[in-house]
């Protein structure tokens, strides 16, 4: 059995004070689902939790939580099952990224991210899962990205974490496959998206940030969060194991497809140098 429906469903969303997670909430919030919200920014959470509440959400449960630690992840699972009951659907939303040519990251920049966009997806997924299967119709739902699909330069971290997520969320699925757990696992591939991802997340030094921002915000951020929580949600009611959102991240994955591991080379002529 999978998840049908989110009417009267608990649904667990990290990352939820702003962008896919908020948009997410509402969406859910709107559908009758009972909420689980977590994200680090308190102020961007209350104003999600607010905005649900006036979507028609009957329940909203907020917790400031640090998806990269353990036992925070750990307590928050604990309480929500213990005040809720139940969890039918979990998103792993929370992330960040950091910008900038792998010889010029500092090791803090990597272990933050890796701490926030693989940990956080890990905690989260091992948190949670049992009380999926427990719950007999079950969701589990990682974001990626399209640069868990494609690589491009400056952006090696955060490449490997949602590299690691595809992998870890697939795995996953087959191992719920294996022994017939009631539990759908999609992992999600966005494609350029307008929140906040760019402006929130670190560069190395040296490079102009206000540039970087605006080429993301005015030219790559195509699609409004809204649309991308639309996409995701009906994929994951239709039991999808991977979704593609957004025309860029289809065209890109389909076009690297077709060439191999040459895309490389051809992304490699067409970026610029950033110093």
């Amino acid at each position: 059995m999978s998840l049908s429906t989110l009417t009267d469903r608990v649904v667990v969303i990290t990352g939820a004070g702003s962008g896919i997670g908020r948009a997410l909430a509402l969406r859910c919030a709107r559908a009758g689902a009972l909420l689980a919200l977590s994200d680090w920014d308190r102020d961007g959470l209350a104003e999600t939790v607010a905005l649900a509440e006036q979507a028609g959400a009957t329940k909203v449960r907020q917790d400031v939580v640090d998806v990269s630690d353990r036992a925070a992840v750990a307590t928050w699972a604990a309480d929500v099952v213990e005040e809720l009951g139940r969890v039918n659907l979990v998103v792993n939303n929370a992330g960040v990224s950091a910008t900038g040519d792998f010889t010029d990251l500092a090791y803090d920049d990597l272990d933050w991210i890796v701490g926030i966009n693989f940990w956080g997806v890990v905690h989260g997924s091992k948190e949670f899962l049992p009380h999926l299967v427990a719950s007999g119709d079950g969701a589990l739902v990682n974001i990626s990205s399209l640069f868990g699909l494609v690589s491009v330069p400056g952006q090696s971290a955060y490449n490997a974490t949602k590299y690691a997520v595809r992998g870890l969320t697939e795995a996953i699925r087959e191992e719920m496959l294996v022994h017939r757990h009631p539990v759908t696992v999609t992992c999600v591939h966005p494609g350029g998206v307008r929140t906040g991802i760019s402006r929130r997340g670190r560069k190395a030094a040296g490079l102009d940030a206000a540039r970087i921002d605006a080429l993301f915000d005015n030219r790559l951020a195509r699609m409004s969060p809204d649309r991308a929580a639309e996409i995701i949600l009906d994929g994951v009611l239709a039991g999808k194991p991977r979704v593609l959102v957004g025309l860029d991240a289809h065209v890109i994955h389909q076009v690297a497809r077709l060439l191999g591991a040459r895309y490389q080379d051809v992304v490699a002529r067409l970026a610029p140098r950033t110093h």
